[in-house]
């Protein structure tokens, strides 16, 4: 992290206190590199919900010209993280635990058959790419690089996606995906590690390696479930709130579980 404690520009309200929120750089674009720093901002604190901020600051602190900022917020905008105030900045949100179960009730509904279905006909191939892609999610689990670790993450399950055979359910569940990351919803260093993660891989692959589907399946539900009730208690606790039964039993009902 780079801290920065620079002029506000005159275009906008300066945030309050002195922010750390770090400078971008590398080979993805712009407007990527923004919504990342933003979400790791938001993740440990330094970009508050609740707190008025501005475009034209942050554009300084990130040492990036105005244009990606303005894309990056205004995607983080539609995926519900933060809200625009005309003429004035952004504010941050409060992450909406519903939106986080609806969309692991969704993810439950078609990964599981879908991997059901992929290590039925797994060959090979599938079985060398999972066991790679867990093996490099250690390796980053072991090194505590979480941007490394969640490329392998999604890598291992849109090789079990693409094992299914049906490519408009895999774009499907990337979008799933997509949404939760944009939220900058992460269980890693909160509810559990990045090994501990890794960890909940390694019956997915056993199974496939096995060629169990149903195993396979129970393994991904598991995975899934657990991941998204743990997200669910992050994001209602951030509300001051205890998680809504009704918002986890949509996500125990998918995962056909019973909340009593």
């Amino acid at each position: 992290m780079l801290h920065v404690n620079a002029p506000p520009y005159a275009g906008g309200p300066t945030p309050k206190g002195d922010q750390t929120v770090r400078a971008v750089a590398g080979t993805s674009s712009l407007t990527e590199q923004v919504i990342e720093a933003v979400r790791e901002a938001i993740h440990s604190g330094e970009l508050r919900p609740g707190e008025l901020y501005s475009v034209y600051r942050l554009a300084e602190q990130l040492n990036v010209s105005r244009t990606p900022v303005r894309e990056a917020m205004l995607r983080l905008a539609e995926a519900g993280l933060v809200r625009f105030e005309r003429s004035r900045g952004f504010r941050v949100l409060r992450r909406d635990p519903r939106e986080i179960a609806e969309v692991f009730h969704l993810r439950l509904l078609l990964e599981v058959p879908a991997t059901r279905r992929a290590a039925r006909d797994a060959g090979p191939g599938l079985a060398r790419l999972l066991r790679e892609e867990l093996e490099a999610m250690r390796a980053a689990a072991a090194g505590h690089d979480e941007p490394r670790f969640m490329r392998h993450d999604r890598a291992f399950h849109d090789a079990i996606l693409a094992a299914g055979a049906n490519r408009r359910l895999a774009e499907v569940v990337a979008g799933l995906r997509d949404a939760t990351v944009t939220l900058g919803a992460s269980t890693a260093d909160r509810s559990r590690s990045l090994a501990d993660v890794a960890a909940e891989h390694e019956p997915i692959l056993a199974a496939v390696l096995g060629g169990d589907p149903d195993a396979a399946a129970a393994a991904m539900r598991a995975h899934v479930a657990h991941t998204g009730e743990l997200l669910l208690a992050q994001a209602a606790a951030e509300n001051g709130l205890p998680a809504d039964p009704a918002d986890i039993a949509l996500i125990r009902d998918a995962a056909g579980e019973s909340t009593t």
